[in-house]
């Protein structure tokens, strides 16, 4: 069941049907005949309705907002946040679009060649709850820029939010059949992979999720994109400013409540800074206090669920069970919500579920290195490869330190983030394939080699 309960109370608030099979059957047969229509249409037309839908994001992102802050918990001002960069991915696709379709010459022996950048059809999309909008953005935008159409599932706890999507869509241009959200269940998905009709699929979720769906896709020969879990290093060499660093990666840490694949789940910090470092980050997170996350002034919101805030407290516990020091929080909140403290840990070591597991929530687990290259093998010692930070007052020397950590994405000196215009994607068991910038629009493209006499 669709079904909306607040996380920062516990009570539900709305449930949505499910999708029939014969609706998910229409709904494929409608974005396959848009298909035929949308691709013929001039990049130019494409565009506008893009450039349009950037623009619907920005002036809605109140009513937006609050949808997401009673479904998954978001705090407003960074719902809003999040939907500046919704409308940034939108404008980006929407300027660079011809140019990235644009064909590309290529000169041979024996004459010329050239490359054709088509789209391929269907997709479908799977989005999860931790960003409704911004998940969505980075994979829609430039699909409807090359002409592919969309059926998307969305979470199961993010109803309103998807209807919402769809209803900017279609009002911005995007024709009706073109963008559909569909309530369908994980076996109406595998269903739908195996039509002729649908040519590929992009999940954000879970390992295990994303393993279910590259197997179904792989039966069936269609595309998959899969943008997983992360428990991304960051790692502090040295520092000009001990404060300010701490501000930085905490601020980053507990983005979302935590609740972000690309955030800094494992600090790594070297051995002449250890001490003063855990000192004051336990300090700022003090800082965070439960609130409604419909109100500005909460600066802790509930995870997204009750669930989700179990599992977070089981995985502190065995560490703790096992021998690691638990600095602060890491308890459930004693008032109703899905509310835990922000916890810190050390002494993490391989036997606890936190030194390899993902840990999605108010957590930061912060290790000690006395060595580049312990902190190194530290960084690359997990089955994820999404993300990696360093920070040093030298920036060669962590140029030098990032070159050699093993993640799709590194940051030097600057928080994990996002752009509109820079690839993001991982290694490893965080996935397949890039979205965003340049390299996300062409996941799902037909390159097209022809020749010419």
């Amino acid at each position: 069941m669709y079904q909306i309960v607040n996380p920062a109370t516990g009570l539900l608030v709305e449930e949505f049907p499910t999708a029939t099979n014969e609706q998910v059957s229409a709904a494929v047969g409608r974005s396959h005949d848009a298909y035929r229509l949308w691709r013929e249409r001039p990049v130019e037309d494409r565009v506008l309705a893009v450039k349009r839908a950037g623009e619907l994001f920005r002036e809605r992102s109140e009513e937006l907002a609050a949808i997401i802050a009673q479904e998954m918990g978001k705090r407003i001002d960074e719902g809003k946040g999040e939907l500046q960069l919704v409308s940034d991915i939108f404008a980006y696709y929407a300027e660079n679009g011809p140019a990235l379709l644009s064909d590309e010459q290529l000169e041979i022996k024996g004459g010329k060649a050239l490359i054709q950048k088509r789209p391929v059809g269907s997709l479908i999309g799977v989005m999860p709850w931790n960003y409704p909008y911004y998940q969505v953005a980075r994979f829609v935008a430039p699909n409807l820029v090359l002409g592919n159409t969309i059926l998307l599932k969305h979470a199961r706890n993010c109803p309103r939010s998807a209807a919402a999507i769809e209803q900017l869509l279609h009002d911005a241009g995007v024709p009706e059949d073109a963008y559909i959200n569909i309530y369908a269940t994980s076996d109406q998905i595998a269903w739908m992979l195996s039509d002729d009709r649908i040519q590929g699929i992009s999940l954000t979720g879970s390992e295990r999720a994303g393993a279910a769906v590259g197997a179904t896709a792989g039966r069936n020969l269609k595309k998959c994109v899969l943008e997983l879990g992360g428990s991304d290093p960051l790692i502090v060499l040295d520092t000009a400013d001990m404060d300010n660093t701490v501000d930085t990666v905490v601020s980053a840490r507990m983005g979302n409540n935590g609740q972000a694949c690309n955030s800094p789940k494992r600090i790594i910090v070297m051995d002449d800074l250890f001490e003063e470092f855990v000192e004051k980050v336990t300090a700022r997170m003090s800082y965070y206090k439960p609130g409604d996350p419909a109100d500005p002034q909460t600066t802790l919101a509930p995870l997204s669920s009750q669930q989700a805030a179990d599992e977070l407290i089981e995985q502190i516990q065995d560490a703790v069970d096992k021998g690691a020091s638990l600095l602060t929080g890491g308890r459930h909140i004693d008032r109703p919500g899905a509310f835990v403290e922000p916890a810190v840990l050390t002494g993490v070591t391989k036997d606890m579920r936190a030194y390899y597991e993902e840990l999605f929530g108010p957590a930061i687990v912060i290790y000690r290195a006395a060595s580049e290259d312990e902190a190194i093998a530290l960084a690359n010692d997990s089955v994820y490869g999404l993300g990696a930070s360093v920070f040093s007052a030298d920036p060669t020397r962590a140029q030098r330190v990032g070159d050699r950590l093993e993640s799709g994405m590194i940051t030097v000196n600057t928080p994990p983030g996002s752009l509109p215009d820079v690839p993001f994607g991982g290694i490893k068991r965080s996935g397949i394939g890039r979205e965003l910038g340049p390299l996300g629009i062409e996941e799902f493209m037909n390159k097209r080699a022809v020749r010419l006499p």
